[in-house]
């Protein structure tokens, strides 16, 4: 039988440079989205997806998403002294999310050896990895997309998207044989290739379901620039013993919110699905002279 998918690791030790000076105190993976920080919306995506058990890989100066994450008996406190139950709810729910644990990557040498911190943590289990800077706005949670797969043909399956043009060279890229509408599997993956090397178009994004065999494979892999370990790496070599591998186009949207632009534009588009804010934000963004 098929082992159900109940822990999920979330990357979340880097610096965050593309938001300097916001990230040189908070972390990245707090910047907010309208109202709740990135990796809020992924850890809710998680647990809509049926994951049971959260590990959030942290770094340095990363002290607020512990905080962030657990209960504030102070706020609690003071809010229902005011008598502010809704808000009181809205903050307790936060802390009622998941069990969460933590642990510490203590230098940045890529998201395989982020990933290679989580091995005691898994276990002998199949799990996903979710990376906080890749909100994806779905009706069927982008994770529970890619675990609807994998409980089909019990082997790893990684979420992809089509990229048009030069814009490819920023992503993992498969090579990759449909064999069900939205549903490949994988010959080969090639990381940041030129646009004229691109196997396809189809590019690898922040959502993952792997057996634990990838650990193995990450410690077998060879660093590379900066003596980082890719976790592509770690899938080529799988890919090269016969390990079946699968793609799932996600039937979704996908922000980059570990970008400027890509921020700003799901902050926007996050904003008009709001009951509560739509209506003015979208007269004041038609009163803009453009």
């Amino acid at each position: 039988m098929t082992q159900k998918i109940r822990k999920a690791v979330f990357p979340a030790a880097g610096l965050g440079t593309r938001f300097l000076p916001a990230t040189k105190s908070s972390p990245k993976e707090m910047l907010p989205l309208v109202d709740k920080p990135l990796i809020q919306y992924s850890v809710e995506e998680a647990v809509a997806s049926g994951i049971e058990s959260i590990l959030i890989i942290t770094g340095r100066d990363k002290t607020a998403i512990e905080n962030h994450f657990d209960i504030s008996f102070e706020l609690e406190q003071v809010l229902q002294e005011r008598g502010k139950q809704e808000m009181f709810e809205l903050v307790r729910a936060v802390s009622d999310l998941a069990k969460i644990s933590y642990t510490r990557q203590k230098q940045a040498l890529g998201l395989g050896h982020a990933i290679l911190q989580a091995k005691d943590f898994v276990g002998d289990e199949s799990f996903a990895v979710l990376l906080a800077d890749d909100v994806i706005d779905a009706e069927t949670p982008a994770l529970k997309q890619l675990i609807d797969v994998y409980e089909k043909y019990d082997a790893p399956v990684l979420a992809t998207m089509q990229v048009a043009g030069e814009a490819i060279s920023r992503f993992g890229v498969i090579d990759a044989e449909e064999i069900e509408p939205n549903v490949s599997k994988i010959k080969n993956i090639v990381e940041k290739p030129k646009f004229d090397d691109a196997p396809s178009d189809m590019a690898v994004i922040g959502r993952y379901v792997f057996t634990p065999e990838l650990f193995d494979a990450i410690e077998r892999s060879e660093t590379g620039a900066g003596g980082e370990y890719q976790v592509a790496d770690a899938m080529r070599i799988l890919l090269d013993e016969g390990k079946p591998f699968y793609a799932v186009r996600l039937d979704g949207v996908r922000h980059d919110a570990g970008d400027k632009l890509g921020f700003l534009i799901a902050t926007v588009e996050f904003a008009l699905k709001r009951t509560d804010l739509a209506p003015e934000f979208k007269a004041y963004l038609k009163s803009l002279n453009l």
